[in-house]
Formats: C-alpha cells, structure tokens, sequence
C-alpha cells in the first residue's frame, strides 16, 4: 500500500493538492500521524468530505474489517496534528467520532454522500465506520 500512497502523495504535492482520475473535484488532505507505538510518522492521503471549517475523514480502510492505523493514531495523539491541504502544512484540532457517538450520523451521512465508494465499502464488512473531524484553526 505505501507505494501506491507516496503515488496519490507525490502527485498531490506537484499539484497544489488538486488530483485527478478517480479524486478529482473532492477535497483531499495528507495526514501527518505519529504512531502510538513507534512514534514514527506515517503520511495517509484521505479524502475530506467538507464540513464548514472542518473536514471529515472516514476510518473505512476501503471496507476491510480492521480499523486503518492512522485513525488509531489520531485517537491517541494528544494535541494538534499535521495537515497538508493544498500547498499548505498546518496544524489542526481533531477528534474521532465513533458509531454511537453524538454526531456520528450526521458526520458519518456527510462523508458517505461525498464520496461514493462508501456504500461499496459498507458491502465488504459489518464494522461501522468511526470518522474523524479536522478543524483548521
């Protein structure tokens, strides 16, 4: 998988954050997380489903029935995390957002209806998809 990510990475970064072919008119950015282990960081192209001055990412891991370790990450890292939108390298507030959680619908409907492979996704396990919001300061 960590080739065809440094892929949709090194094209996201030659492109001001604009890809094409399968991405193309959807908000993506680069996650920065530290593992919680390691300590290591990993960089994960996601696409962020708009939400006002937040965006929301989705712990789908394209259907599979293990959650992705950058959301594991995300959960436990505490204080702001690295972002790359556009041509720019911020910090960002974040929170993981769990099935069950208050908002989780509404959060989890808002990423679903943005990014059509997830009612694909839904079809591949019986896991309910936690989402994380990214707020830029």
């Amino acid at each position: 998988m960590a080739s065809f990510n440094d892929t949709i990475i090194e094209n996201f970064r030659a492109n001001a954050g604009v890809l094409g072919g399968h991405w193309e008119n959807k908000e993506t950015l680069l996650l920065h997380t530290p593992g919680r282990k390691t300590g290591k960081v990993t960089i994960n192209p996601l696409v962020a489903a708009p939400d006002g001055t937040s965006y929301v990412l989705c712990g789908s891991a394209g259907g599979a029935d293990k959650e992705p370790a950058w959301l594991t990450n995300l959960e436990a890292l505490e204080g702001p995390v690295t972002i790359e939108l556009g041509t720019e390298t911020l910090k960002a507030d974040h929170k993981v957002v769990r099935p069950g959680d208050a908002d989780w619908d509404r959060l989890y409907g808002l990423w679903r209806a943005y990014w059509p492979d997830a009612a694909d996704y839904e079809t591949k396990t019986d896991r309910k998809f936690p989402v994380a919001v990214i707020t830029v300061a």
